[in-house]
C-alpha cells in the first residue's frame, strides 16, 4: 500500500453573492485561482458596486463572519472560503435600492406638437373614430371585414398601442390571452390584437356565420 496521500480539493467555489445595494442574493461560480482584484471586477457586474470602493467579506451558511477578502493580489483559494458560503459586497458610496428606485430617473415626455402629429397614438385613434373615453364592446370593421367587438387594454407582449378584438368568426390567433397573460375573455381563435390604425369603429351588425344547428 502506498504511503503517499493526495488531497484533492475543488478548483471552483459555488457561493452566494450578497450586497448592501440589493436585498437578494445571486448564486455564482468562481475559480479558486482568481485574484481578489479580478473577483472584484466580476462582482462589479453582478452587484453594480464599484470595484475600486467595494469591500468583500466572507460569511458561512449561518451568516457568521469568517474573514475579509482584503488583499487584491491574493488568490480567492488562499482564504478559508468553501462552497455554500456567502461573499458579501459592501460599497458605502451606494445605498440599498440605488438601482431599483426610479423616482430619480428623468422621465421623457413627448412634446405636444409631436404627439399631435402621430397617427398611431390613443388620441389619433379616438379622434379618427369619434370616440371619447375608450369603451369595450364597441363594434368595428377591420380590413374590410365586419369583424366583431373591441376589447381595450395595455399589453406586455409588444410596445405601442394595440386594440384587443373579439371576432365574429374564428379569424384570430388566441382566446384573449398572450404568453400566459389574459387580457379579455373569448372563445379560442376568436381573439386577436391589431393596430388601431387598421380599425374603423361603427354600428356594424353581426354577420350570419352560416352555421347549421348541428355544426359547431
Amino acid at each position: 500500500m502506498s504511503g503517499n496521500i493526495q488531497v484533492v480539493t475543488e478548483s471552483f467555489l459555488n457561493v452566494t453573492v450578497t450586497s448592501n445595494i440589493n436585498s437578494f442574493g445571486t448564486e455564482k461560480h468562481f475559480p479558486k485561482d482568481l485574484t481578489i482584484a479580478a473577483l472584484k471586477g466580476k462582482l462589479e457586474l453582478v452587484t453594480g458596486a464599484s470595484a475600486a470602493t467595494m469591500k468583500l467579506s466572507v460569511l458561512d451558511k449561518d451568516n457568521k463572519f469568517i474573514c475579509n477578502l482584503d488583499n487584491d493580489e491574493s488568490l480567492l483559494g488562499s482564504y478559508p472560503v468553501d462552497s455554500g458560503m456567502k461573499i458579501h459586497v459592501e460599497d458605502k458610496q451606494l445605498s440599498a435600492g440605488e438601482f431599483s428606485d426610479v423616482s430619480k430617473v428623468e422621465k421623457y415626455e413627448i412634446p405636444e406638437e409631436e404627439y399631435s402629429k402621430r397617427t398611431d397614438s390613443v388620441r389619433a385613434f379616438k379622434e379618427r373614430n369619434k370616440l371619447g373615453r375608450l369603451e369595450t364592446g364597441v363594434r368595428f370593421d377591420w380590413q374590410g371585414i365586419h369583424a366583431g367587438e373591441e376589447q381595450y387594454g395595455t399589453t406586455d407582449f409588444k410596445p405601442g398601442l394595440w386594440v384587443g378584438v373579439q371576432y365574429d368568426e374564428p379569424f384570430g390567433k388566441n382566446d384573449g390571452s398572450v404568453n400566459g397573460k389574459r387580457y379579455f375573455e373569448c372563445p379560442p381563435k376568436y381573439g386577436g390584437f391589431v393596430k388601431p390604425t387598421s380599425v374603423e369603429v361603427g354600428d356594424f351588425p353581426e354577420e350570419d356565420l352560416g352555421f347549421d344547428e348541428d355544426e359547431m
